[in-house]
C-alpha cells in the first residue's frame, strides 16, 4: 500500500458513533437524579471526550470529588438505558472495512472506559475490525499523549504515518502532543471554528465526507 498514513485513528463517541446527544443526555440526568448542578447542552457538549473524572471536575467544579463515583454510575446507568439504539454514523462499518482490506491498521483512542468501548465493538461487530484500542483510564485520559504513543509503539508505526480523527479539540490536542497529525470531524460534539483554531489538516463538515477524504489524502 503506498499511502501518506499507515495508521489511522479514530476516536469513537461523535466520530464513529452519533452518541453526541445521548452523552449530554444522561449527563443531564445524572445531575438532576443527585439534585446537582445541570449543565446547558454547551457545557455538557465540550467535555465529551475526557475521562469521568476531568469531565466532572469541569462540568461541577464545586462538588466534592468523593461524589465522582455516584455520578458515574447515575450517568452509566441512563446512557445503556438510552445507547442501545445509538447507530454509528451512515458507511462507517463499510467504510472501515474497506480500509483495512486496503492494508490500512485501525486504531481507537477515547474517552470511552474499557468496559464500555467493549461492549460497543461487540454490539456493533467492529472488535475484528480494528488492530488496537486504548481507553483513557488505561493510557491517561485526552489530551495527555499516552493513547497515541501507546498505539503507534504496539503497532509498530511512526508518529509522522500516524493520523488521529476526532471531533473535539481534546482530540486535536492529544495529537498535538504526540506529534500526530490530526484530522477534525464537525459533525459531532465541537464546531468546526473550535477544531480549525487547532490547525488540523482538515475539518469535515459531513460523515461521507470523512471516508472521501481519506481516499484522496490519506
Amino acid at each position: 500500500m503506498s499511502a501518506r498514513f499507515a495508521l489511522l485513528v479514530f476516536d469513537w463517541d461523535g466520530t464513529l458513533m452519533d452518541s453526541t446527544s445521548i452523552i449530554v443526555q444522561s449527563l443531564q440526568a445524572a445531575c438532576l437524579d443527585l439534585h446537582m448542578p445541570v449543565p446547558d447542552q454547551e457545557r455538557a457538549r465540550y467535555i465529551i471526550g475526557l475521562s469521568m473524572h476531568d469531565s466532572l471536575a469541569h462540568l461541577l467544579p464545586d462538588i466534592d470529588p468523593s461524589e465522582y463515583t455516584r455520578i458515574a454510575e447515575h450517568y452509566g446507568s441512563h446512557f445503556r438505558r438510552l445507547s442501545p439504539e445509538t447507530p454509528l454514523f451512515a458507511g462507517t462499518e463499510d467504510a472501515l472495512r474497506e480500509l483495512k482490506s486496503a492494508g490500512y491498521m485501525l486504531g481507537v483512542a477515547t474517552g470511552k472506559s474499557r468496559r464500555g468501548l467493549d461492549r460497543e465493538l461487540a454490539r456493533t461487530r467492529l472488535a475484528e475490525v480494528f488492530h488496537a484500542t486504548r481507553c483513557g483510564e488505561e493510557s491517561g485520559g485526552k489530551p495527555h499523549p499516552g493513547m497515541l504513543h501507546e498505539l503507534t509503539r504496539s503497532l509498530g508505526v511512526a508518529a509522522s504515518g500516524t493520523l488521529m480523527i476526532g471531533d473535539t479539540t481534546h482530540d486535536m490536542q492529544m495529537a498535538a502532543n504526540a506529534g500526530v497529525a490530526a484530522l477534525g470531524v464537525s459533525y459531532g460534539a465541537h464546531s468546526r471554528e473550535q477544531l480549525m483554531e487547532l490547525s488540523p489538516l482538515a475539518c469535515i463538515d459531513q460523515p461521507r465526507e470523512l471516508w472521501q477524504w481519506i481516499s484522496l489524502h490519506a
